[in-house]
């Protein structure tokens, strides 16, 4: 069982140690840990600080909840404050939070429930790998009958889905209605894959993937907090060598003492510009909750959920949901959600055209639509932050350039909610600037994360429906955008590359330069390549005004 300590101060260090001594742990010492190594040392449980004044270790912990390959590792963070710092760490994903000093029983009992906490995880991700090879047999099985080629990944980031799956939806949906019955036992095939392999379920799923997706909320702390920790260790062992140096090293060290003072300096400026812009901006960023319903095309009845004389759902021996045109069962519904916010005094909203639509440019979507079944929005709902009540809204106009478009809101925004600036300059963008990013990654799971255990229970522990979940989050103000920070990368044409973490459910969301202007639209991620994010550039926004 190998333990990964990174990040501590020397007092925490030592008591760690002393509290994990002859426990029969691995325990790995690291100064400072970025997310590669991390990754490359695949520690169980990761043990880091936080201090009040300096959260260093905020954005590896958001990195590391995710992605796939380290979300599994649990994070026990240690900080010197009380409660607000101890649900401050919570906020940024730690899975468990102690004050020092602490009394070292408690502190390995900690650790103990962290590894009995992870092995049902790990259960499950065996069983999610093999049905992941399953899917596989099962794409090349389809498209073999089909005469197709197996495509590869999409880029997208997709908006947060919740309720029914949309892999299990979308198989279901072609199998259940049969408008191929020659293919039909491999779409079933293809159907209980996908219901195996997906990650969201149903509407009782949502707690449980509540405590999974820990939401990151980075509203202080450094632009790159493993840098900044690196900054730190190297400003401390310079003024130690200091202190002992003889004349002839004392210039050399005193300059290089000064050098990364300086750095220091830069990414405190970049902590005060992300607190200042969340302060005046993050009001304005809303969670747009999309509701999406199907038709079959041939008949043009909504694709309803199948139900018995009780209204309980008819399911096959495999466990799938069957559909259907007739009866009196409920309408198949997605439920998405991603991020906008307000840009016109009109009520004008800016989102992506995938959170607008969420079908277009979707592979396993366009599979469906294709099958016989057509999907349109049956409902908009934006939530700004403490407001107690969601406002309806309306497409208003879809980009045919980028991945943008913008809603009306059918109602006033709410009191004090200031509308935010595009800069659609080319100079606005500059690789190396610092840029803040808000949105709702993850969606209501992010959410009900923050809000702990015992609210997300009492919330969504008895709700009939996701709408239901949302309205009483806003009812008790619990609504609110989460903010990491980062630099540019490049800037091209149509994109704009950054290194502020995201996921799904943070599409739309605004990215901001120093100046608190947005400069461009949280779109996609680059898998594979440190985290990397796009945005759509503001003047493909700007033009959807004119």
């Amino acid at each position: 069982m190998k333990i990964l300590v990174a990040g501590l101060a020397v007092d925490s260090l030592g008591a760690v140690q002393t509290a994990l001594a002859d426990q029969g742990y691995e325990l790995l010492l690291e100064e400072t840990a970025n997310l590669s190594q991390i990754e490359q040392l695949a520690p169980e449980v990761l043990v880091t600080e936080a201090s009040p004044t300096d959260l260093t270790c905020c954005a590896v912990i958001t990195q590391l909840k995710a992605r796939e390959s380290t979300k599994v590792i649990r994070v026990l963070v240690v900080v010197k404050g009380g409660a607000l710092e101890r649900a401050r760490a919570l906020d940024l994903g730690a899975d468990d939070v102690l004050s020092f000093p602490f009394e070292p029983l408690e502190f390995a009992a900690r650790v103990r429930t962290q590894f009995r906490e992870r092995q049902p995880e790990e259960e499950l991700r065996g069983k999610l790998k093999v049905a992941e090879q399953k899917e596989h047999l099962a794409e090349i099985a389809m498209d073999s009958l089909s005469g197709g080629t197996v495509t590869g990944k999409r880029l997208w980031i997709l908006p947060t889905v919740v309720g029914m799956a949309v892999l299990a939806v979308i198989a279901t949906v072609v199998t259940s209605i049969a408008f191929r019955k020659n293919t039909k036992e491999t779409r079933q095939l293809k159907a209980e894959v996908a219901r195996l392999s997906t990650g969201i379920g149903r509407q009782g799923d949502i707690l449980q993937q509540a405590q999974k997706e820990r939401a990151a909320l980075l509203a202080s702390g450094g632009t790159d907090p493993a840098n900044r920790a690196a900054l730190e260790a190297q400003s401390r062992s310079l003024r130690e060598k200091m202190a002992s140096a003889g004349s002839a090293d004392a210039d050399n060290i005193r300059r290089e003492l000064a050098k990364t003072q300086d750095r220091l300096n830069r990414l405190e400026s970049d902590r005060k510009i992300a607190e200042t812009i969340v302060s005046k901006s993050g009001s304005s960023v809303c969670l747009l909750h999309v509701v999406v319903e199907f038709l079959d095309r041939s008949s043009g009845k909504p694709i309803l959920v199948a139900v018995d004389g009780l209204g309980k759902p008819i399911q096959d021996e495999k466990g799938m949901v069957q559909l259907a045109t007739e009866g009196n069962g409920p309408h198949l519904q997605l439920d998405i959600f991603g991020t906008g916010f307000l840009v016109r005094k009109d009520g004008q909203l800016v989102t992506n055209h995938h959170v607008a639509e969420p079908w277009w440019g979707n592979d396993e979507l366009k599979k469906l639509i294709e099958g016989g079944a057509s999907a349109y929005a049956l409902s908009y709902t934006a939530y700004f932050p403490g407001s107690p009540e969601g406002i309806r809204a309306k497409v208003e106009r879809i980009s045919t350039e980028a991945d943008v478009a913008t809603l009306r809101l059918e109602g006033t925004a709410p009191a004090g909610t200031l509308v935010l600036s595009l800069d659609d300059k080319a100079s606005s963008s500059v690789s190396g600037e610092p840029v803040v990013l808000i949105g709702y990654p993850t969606g209501i799971e992010g959410i009900l994360a923050r809000a702990g255990s015992d609210v997300a229970e009492r919330i969504a522990g008895k709700a009939t429906s996701v709408s239901q979940i949302v309205a009483k989050l806003a009812a008790e103000k619990l609504i609110r955008p989460t903010t990491t920070q980062g630099h540019i990368g490049d800037v091209l044409q149509d994109k704009i590359v950054y290194d502020a973490a995201t996921t799904s459910g943070g599409s739309g969301g605004p990215l901001f330069d120093h100046n608190g202007k947005v400069i461009g639209v949280n779109f996609a991620i680059l898998n594979g390549f440190g985290g990397s994010n796009l945005a759509v550039p503001a003047r493909y926004a700007q033009q959807l005004f004119k």
